[in-house]
């Protein structure tokens, strides 16, 4: 029997195995194998090859966000108003063939922002431009989810299929580590009380990864499905921003009980008629956690004018690397005015972590 259909047999299964706390154990290692044989299929789909053409870019700037939406919801028009992108725009669906970017100045801070063809439901299993667009946003910083007002209900089908090629959208990593040990069997510590999912379940998901003699550490309250996350090793976790368009069409009344209706919150827009865009490029900025930092030569003035836009948490030596990967070797101590010291021109070392607006001498 061969990968497709142990596939189907294990999905056929799921489907007529009624979820009760009886078969709680029975779905979970189900959902276990099932993950494992896809990831085979991946693999061996890959090692096929097949093209990538429009679909490789280099990721440039300070970051890159990933505009995703279904087919004619307004993304090549939305590119165009937030960068200096050209992207073609018509009232027909499939316009956007490859992935177009553009750049986004806000703040001092280059952004990219990645236009992808239209997403429609079953692209994670390779309809229209499939996975080949949906791997793109594997690599992004932040991911635009772009629904028509009149389509509110596209926001789940965009979040299933990228949930589908292991993309984990405004999660975290479960707090969870595996130790492969030589001998004596599994062991599980759980840190917390876990009321989704028990001891016995997490070594038989192990023992399905071929992980026979390992100690386990649980943090947090996980489900299976995190548990698998972990052991797969390919999911990648990325927040999002949703964004309702067209919004101009439609009386305010209409967005506030939308509003009150959806499981998500959205920022409303109009692309074609400029409305809120500039609010949309602060919460771009904000959610990508971009901090300004501005450098001082030693003896000389600071320049205010043009930030290092670097990531919030950054740290003198992330400064360095970001400006000479040997700089780091020569640097003596650096010199601090902002918020993160305790006075103007403190010296401190390369651990120090800067916050937003701080100034910077680095000493070499």
């Amino acid at each position: 029997m061969g990968i497709p259909e142990k596939i189907k047999r294990i999905e056929d299964d799921l489907h007529k195995t009624q979820v009760n706390k009886k078969t709680e154990h029975h779905i979970g290692l189900l959902k276990a194998k099932l993950a494992k044989l896809k990831r085979e299929q991946e693999e061996q789909a890959s090692r096929g090859g097949g093209s990538s053409i429009g679909f490789d870019l280099k990721k440039s700037g300070d970051a890159t966000v990933v505009l995703i939406g279904l087919p004619s919801v307004g993304k090549s028009t939305l590119l165009n108003k937030l960068t200096n992108a050209k992207s073609k725009v018509a009232a027909y669906q499939f316009t956007t063939l490859t992935v177009v970017p553009g750049a986004m100045e806000y703040k001092g801070a280059r952004i990219q922002v990645l236009d992808l063809p239209g997403i429609i439901a079953g692209a994670s299993s390779g309809k229209g431009l499939g996975k080949r667009v949906l791997s793109v946003a594997r690599s992004a910083d932040l991911i635009l989810f772009l629904v028509d007002v009149f389509q509110p209900e596209a926001a789940t089908v965009l979040m299933r299929e990228l949930i589908s090629i292991g993309i984990r959208v405004d999660q975290s990593p479960p707090n969870v580590v595996i130790e492969t040990t030589s001998s004596g069997g599994i062991t599980v510590s759980p840190q917390v009380k876990l009321t989704k999912i028990n001891e016995e379940l997490v070594k038989d998901i192990l023992r399905v990864y071929d992980k026979n003699s390992a100690r386990v550490i649980i943090r947090e309250d996980i489900s299976d499905e995190q548990l698998v996350d972990v052991l797969l090793g390919n999911r990648v976790y990325i927040p999002s921003i949703t964004v309702m368009n067209k919004v101009d069409l439609v009386n305010a009344g209409f967005i506030h009980e939308l509003s009150s209706k959806l499981p998500y919150k959205f920022i409303p827009i109009s692309a074609e008629g400029n409305v809120n865009l500039t609010a949309l490029k602060e919460e771009i900025y904000n959610h990508l956690n971009l901090i300004r930092i501005y450098m001082r030569p030693r003896g000389k003035e600071a320049d205010m004018e043009e930030p290092l836009i670097v990531r919030s948490g950054s740290s003198v030596l992330d400064i360095c690397n970001k400006l000479h990967r040997r700089m780091k070797d020569d640097l003596r101590y650096a010199q601090i005015w902002g918020k993160s010291v305790r006075f103007g021109g403190q010296k401190v070392g390369i651990t120090h972590r800067l916050m937003d607006e701080d100034v910077i001498t680095l000493v070499t």
